[in-house]
């Protein structure tokens, strides 16, 4: 579950991480009053579960209340990668002196978590990891050991941190494990002309297999911030909506991530994960693909099947009767390998759909589903 970031803000401020102060609304005549409480200027900034805003227009200053309020009206609403601006948080504005960057984050393969840290943080991180790898440090972190001071001076030291940010690295690491997080990052981390060090803006996934014993997250797991994920939620779906182009389907949630791996690697981008799990009939066909093609980014779909419990013949029928309910609007690359695989793909091509087309391996049926993608 990603948080919000008034919400990341508020574990922060739990765990001793200083924050400027902030208030969120819905409504620019409150705005207006947030502003003033706040000393007069503001930082207005769309609260949607998503990167770039800034870039997007979603993130502006305002120099006294009757600005933060247009500024409000201006953001609430708009439409940054496919979610909605239903809030505005109103933060403290500080002077920077410099910008950092600073996360934690699961290291699957590994089987460890990795710290990710850079001297320049800021918008253009993206750009710097890029170009410039050498400016972005990387430390494996063993779970078992954590993150002591002395590994957060190692950390900074690698980053070409200041040694103020010790204490935050460390406090970062304790949001993690104690919140039961994936992910926490912090960009920027700023150090302000008066030498303090101050997260900015907070990025925090929760891992929601721990949703059972952390009874104190309370408000922050209501809701899905994209309109997708929650239709998907509502029909019992597991679905993540992505940045990409590539709509994924697959049985298992190691076979859709290696999916989205490969497609990634044959040049294009997925547009979500959507784990079908053990159960592939015409209900869940239907849905899954209704709510991938409702993502406009969408221009090839890429159904990924490993016959196990559930044999490729039955996803087979499931796909050809979710076919008679649901409009294909765009190309779908199947690829049924497994039990039953042959009686499965011989159902798809009795089907004779103009739209669907098969592949026998799921570096093949990666790659057409990106070609389609990105010839479209």
């Amino acid at each position: 579950m990603d948080l919000y970031e008034h919400q990341a803000r508020q574990l922060f401020d739990r765990h001793g991480i200083v924050v400027p102060r902030a208030e969120i609304t819905d409504s620019p005549k409150e705005a207006r009053e947030i502003a003033r409480r706040l000393g007069g200027r503001a930082v207005v900034k769309a609260q949607v579960k998503t990167g770039g805003r800034g870039k997007a227009g979603g993130v502006k200053f305002a120099a006294d209340p009757a600005a933060a309020e247009l500024t409000a009206r201006q953001i609430l609403g708009m439409d940054i990668k496919g979610h909605t601006v239903g809030t505005v948080m109103l933060a403290e504005p500080v002077a920077v002196e410099a910008e950092f960057y600073v996360s934690y984050v699961l290291d699957r393969a590994g089987g460890r978590f990795l710290a990710i840290a850079s001297a320049e943080g800021g918008m253009d991180i993206e750009e710097v990891a890029a170009t410039r790898p050498e400016a972005v440090a990387r430390v494996p972190v063993d779970p078992a050991e954590g993150v002591t001071a002395s590994k957060a001076a190692e950390i900074a030291e690698a980053a070409g941190l200041p040694a103020r940010a010790v204490d935050v690295l460390v406090r970062l690491w304790q949001v993690l494990v104690r919140e039961d997080a994936l992910l926490v990052e912090v960009n920027p981390l700023v150090r302000t002309t008066r030498g303090q060090i101050l997260a900015l803006d907070g990025k925090v996934t929760l891992d929601d297999n721990a949703a059972f014993r952390q009874a104190r997250w309370g408000a922050e797991t209501d809701g899905h911030g994209d309109p997708l994920e929650a239709a998907a939620a509502a029909k019992g779906l597991t679905y993540v909506r992505l940045d990409g182009e590539v709509g994924i389907i697959g049985n298992g949630a190691g076979l859709v991530m290696s999916t989205l791996d490969v497609v990634a690697g044959c040049g294009a981008r997925p547009a979500n994960f959507l784990d079908i799990g053990g159960g592939a009939s015409a209900q869940v066909m239907a849905d899954g693909l209704t709510v991938i093609l409702s993502d406009p980014a969408v221009r090839s779909v890429l159904v990924n099947v490993f016959g196990g419990i559930t044999a490729c013949d039955a996803v087979a029928e499931g796909i050809v009767r979710a076919l008679d309910t649901v409009r294909l609007t765009r190309p779908l690359v199947v690829r049924l390998d497994g039990n039953n695989a042959a009686r499965g793909r011989e159902i798809l091509d009795a089907r004779r759909h103009p739209l669907v087309e098969q592949a026998t391996t799921m570096d093949g049926a990666a790659r057409r589903a990106a070609d389609l993608a990105t010839a479209a």
